[in-house]
């Protein structure tokens, strides 16, 4: 039932344990949303496949938090090319988000594939969590690779102390559409032992890439089953995830309204319309004069 349901989703999460919950995974299968962010950003394919990256793991981590109004954020503060990248994501499969520079190109790297690290460059990697507390949690890392991948594979265990390995793929076609993209994360639980850790080490290094596992048909259970079926995989739940975007002309409007009476005259002064960008999804919302009008009004109440 779960299967036939999992093929009805485009985009979705599995998460699952194994070795007797001495082992925690994540796997997803992301295309249409990578191929939605490409089209709302117009990215060049690096760009398309440095976002898709992060766009995954924003989701799946997005699935490990607990409560309904949980929000994460990933950002990339690099000084590469693509000037940054910023998601965020949700506790149901909802995420977002953005490249600096989303018109990068630069030459292959030595392996003939995108040069991921290369429009990237040497930064930092910011993860919070607002989790409803007085305060986000925040921890922050030092890129390593600057593949994506393996900068999480790092943040988790520097600064969340969870041994984990991270897989994130994005593969293109040739007219630069998204041939396929997914992940996986697997952690390890403190309490695991010796013999399972070494058995998992020795299992994801045969791993050529997640995109490889796409191409040949696999789904994230079947991800996850060549990676874990050894270690007694269960299946805990399937959900699924999406490019979405929560913008409106409203919320708009009120962060038009925030910039404050001097700037709200000027434009007003000016006598065209005010158009404003969201950086997440790319949609435009023009305002007229008269509604800056009311803004103004609203700002001097």
């Amino acid at each position: 039932m779960m299967l036939e349901r999992n093929r009805q989703m485009k985009d979705y999460i599995v998460r699952a344990t194994a070795a007797d919950s001495q082992i925690r995974a994540f796997a997803a299968t992301t295309k249409e949303m990578v191929e939605t962010a490409r089209a709302a950003h117009n990215t060049s394919p690096v760009a398309t496949a440095a976002l898709g990256r992060l766009l995954t793991a924003g989701a799946m981590m997005g699935s490990m938090m607990k409560g309904d109004r949980d929000m994460l954020t990933l950002q990339i503060k690099s000084g590469g090319p693509i000037a940054g990248i910023t998601v965020t994501a949700d506790s149901h499969g909802n995420v977002k988000g953005y490249v600096g520079n989303p018109d990068v190109v630069i030459p292959a790297n030595s392996k003939g594939k995108l040069d991921v690290a290369g429009a990237v460059g040497p930064g930092f990697l910011n993860v919070i969590k607002d989790m409803g507390l007085k305060e986000p949690y925040s921890g922050q890392t030092m890129l390593q690779t600057c593949e994506i991948a393996e900068d999480l594979t790092y943040y988790f265990a520097v600064s969340e102390q969870v041994p984990s390995a991270v897989g994130l793929g994005v593969l293109m076609n040739r007219e630069n559409t998204v041939r396929q993209a997914g992940g996986f994360i697997i952690q390890l639980m403190p309490f695991a032992r010796e013999e399972v850790i070494a058995g998992l080490e020795k299992k994801l290094a045969d791993v050529t890439s997640v995109t490889a596992m796409l191409e040949q048909g696999n789904t994230p259970e079947q991800i996850l089953e060549i990676l874990l079926g050894d270690f007694g995989l269960e299946i805990t739940d399937t959900m699924g995830t999406q490019f979405a975007c929560n913008c409106s002309k409203e919320r708009v409007a009120k962060a038009v309204v925030s910039i404050g009476k001097k700037d709200l005259k000027e434009m007003i002064a000016d006598g065209e319309p005010v158009e404003v960008n969201c950086h997440f999804c790319n949609r435009h919302y023009k305002f007229s004069v008269e509604e800056l009008k009311e803004f103004l009004k609203a700002a001097t109440r």
